[in-house]
């Protein structure tokens, strides 16, 4: 069976929670846009759905999310997807930053505006490995609950770029921690995550989905209109704190770095991939 052939989002409700989980574990679900959209369905389905009082985002297999697809054979970069996020042109045909603008004002930044917004709780639970683009997915929703054995990295300065499009890292840890987790590029485990404010919860690995599940189980006895206040009150004074213009501001860094990267070097990511990533992690 292909992978075109396979749901790459599943979808199960237990008790008043539904649990989205990511399904390319073949690839530690590294996320295209297939995976977005498929995301976007499957929250729109937990809104609509008035038995539904908390959403858990997971993934399936070994980890939780090893960030964009920059390597699979499924990386869909130049297919073209219906935009719900933005009212932009659609990059496909587009040239240079005209795309990449384009792509990821939909596809990354926002569509993690857009499920940050969901008017429900949403609990990130995260095993295993959570990169890059996994880091965008995990703090977009509204907390975290990690197994022991999780890990968190933004290695993207190895790209020559300022950390990834959601760029929520001064405002999920601090602004002293998040420059060192930018500089070094190195992984986090869950214990100091937790340390730093990132991750709610740190809990072993065997107990994390009934740990994960009984809390949203709590939340799901308050009263949906008292959790959506809560959620956009919370929100509201994250934006009064700057958040949303920093995110806009390094949005345009990123892509500046992006366009370094294409007219020095040809290529938009500096010539890293997800095999020079995995080679830097083993020589340390």
């Amino acid at each position: 069976m292909t992978e075109a052939e396979v749901d790459v989002v599943t979808y199960e409700v237990q008790g008043t929670t539904a649990i989205v989980r990511l399904n390319r574990p073949q690839y530690r679900n590294a996320q295209n846009s297939a995976v977005t959209y498929a995301l976007d369905a499957a929250f729109t389905r937990a809104v609509n759905d008035d038995e539904v009082k908390v959403i858990i985002l997971a993934g399936n297999g070994d980890h939780f999310c090893a960030g964009h697809d920059i390597g699979t054979p499924g990386r869909d970069i130049d297919k073209s997807f219906e935009r719900k996020a933005v009212i932009w042109y659609d990059h496909v045909g587009a040239q240079g930053v005209d795309a990449r603008f384009a792509r990821e004002s939909e596809v990354y930044l926002g569509m993690c505006r857009r499920w940050r917004e969901i008017p429900k709780p949403m609990i990130a639970m995260v095993h295993g490995a959570c990169i890059a683009g996994g880091l965008m997915l995990a703090w977009s929703c509204d907390f975290i609950v990690a197994s022991d054995d999780a890990f968190f990295q933004d290695p993207v300065v190895r790209m020559g770029i300022p950390g990834v499009e959601y760029f929520a890292h001064p405002w999920v840890t601090n602004p002293r921690f998040a420059k060192e987790m930018l500089y070094t590029g190195e992984r986090v485990p869950a214990q100091r995550a937790y340390e730093v404010g990132m991750v709610n919860h740190v809990v072993p690995r065997a107990e994390l989905e009934e740990r994960t599940l009984a809390i949203a189980e709590r939340i799901g006895q308050m009263p949906r209109i008292g959790l959506t206040l809560t959620k956009k009150a919370v929100n509201q004074a994250e934006d009064l704190m700057g958040q949303r213009a920093g995110m806009d501001s390094v949005f345009g860094l990123h892509h500046a770095a992006h366009a370094h990267n294409a007219e020095v070097g040809g290529d938009s990511l500096g010539g890293v991939n997800h095999k020079t990533i995995r080679d830097a992690e083993e020589k340390k």
